[in-house]
């Protein structure tokens, strides 16, 4: 049997926020690269829990995704989100 270990919990590391560790970074609706690290595969806008990013520019980041949406830049969603099952 083991030795009696005491127990550690670990916590995992906090995320920096990108735009604060990088000052040169922008954030704008034509820079659709940066903007889709910042979206999932279908096109919803990723939490700042998973991202690592601060509040100010998280609100920043979903107001230049929905400028891109509304400008095609970035798709709404997915062309194969609702298949029919009939």
């Amino acid at each position: 049997m083991a030795a009696n270990k005491p127990f550690v919990r670990r916590f995992p590391r906090k995320k920096v926020c990108y735009f604060c560790a990088n000052k040169k970074a922008e954030i704008d609706y034509k820079n659709s690269d940066l903007l889709r690290r910042f979206t999932t595969d279908r096109g919803k806008i990723l939490p700042s829990r998973i991202t690592g990013t601060c509040a100010e520019h998280q609100r920043k980041i979903a107001v230049e995704i929905k400028k891109a949406r509304n400008m095609a830049l970035l798709p709404f969603t997915t062309a194969n989100d609702y298949k029919r099952k009939w």
